[in-house]
């Protein structure tokens, strides 16, 4: 049976057993086993006093399936993406030093003759990176007035389980480089998410109703991260 609540969707199932179990898996699937003997507005209630921990779980699994794929060999006509635009890969080996220039749907990749797999990887992730960081700043600039709060330090680092974290103390926020692939309304998103945590520590009804203030189609663009649009 599937039941929906805060617009998450979760699977019922009801057994032989003492006492109601849920679970939330690394795919973000959330599942509830709960006894014969409970109601419907029983279990409804029980999932409803625990919603804030399922939310908190369902967001660190963010960015499990993405691992998933299949790892790119950064050979010549590979796709790849760049803010949630599909580019083919062209590698140009010359005697200069390496660089990456974006044109008419092609990542060109200047690199040295005989470059490795991981060379080729660590030019094009220096390049991501080196695109957030112009891109990023802009969106601080732009919520921090809206927001009233201080954004005194990001970075942009490889991150397994998040697409960005907070410190709240150091006024400090981290993005996923995986973000220079997905569309760039998913890197806003992500920005303001951060950003609200300067306000509210915990995913609480205060925390999505700054979310709902702030960036209104927040659902949306979460959607589109999460259903693994872009890459």
């Amino acid at each position: 049976m599937q039941i929906n609540i805060s617009d998450i969707p979760i699977t019922l199932i009801q057994k032989k057993i003492k006492s109601i179990r849920l679970v939330v898996y690394p795919s973000r699937e959330v599942r509830v086993s709960a006894p014969l003997r409970m109601s419907l507005s029983e279990i409804t209630k029980f999932i409803s006093s625990k919603i804030n921990w399922v939310k908190e779980k369902r967001e660190k699994f963010i960015g499990h399936n993405y691992q998933k794929k299949i790892p790119q060999k950064y050979l010549a006509g590979e796709k790849h993406y760049f803010f949630g635009e599909e580019y083919v890969l062209e590698i140009l080996e010359e005697k200069s030093s390496s660089a990456v220039i974006l044109k008419d749907k092609t990542i060109f990749l200047k690199i040295k003759k005989g470059s490795t797999i991981n060379l080729r990887k660590k030019v094009i992730e220096s390049w991501y990176r080196k695109e957030l960081k112009k891109i990023i700043p802009k969106y601080i600039a732009e919520f921090e007035p809206k927001m009233q709060v201080r954004v005194e330090e990001f970075g942009v680092k490889k991150m397994k389980t998040r697409w960005g974290t907070c410190n709240p103390t150091a006024q400090r926020i981290w993005l996923n480089l995986e973000l220079a692939k997905k569309p760039i309304s998913c890197l806003e998103y992500i920005v303001v998410h951060e950003m609200v945590h300067l306000l509210e520590r915990n995913h609480s009804k205060k925390f999505f109703a700054h979310m709902d203030e702030f960036l209104p189609h927040w659902k949306q663009c979460k959607h589109t991260l999460n259903s693994g649009g872009g890459c």
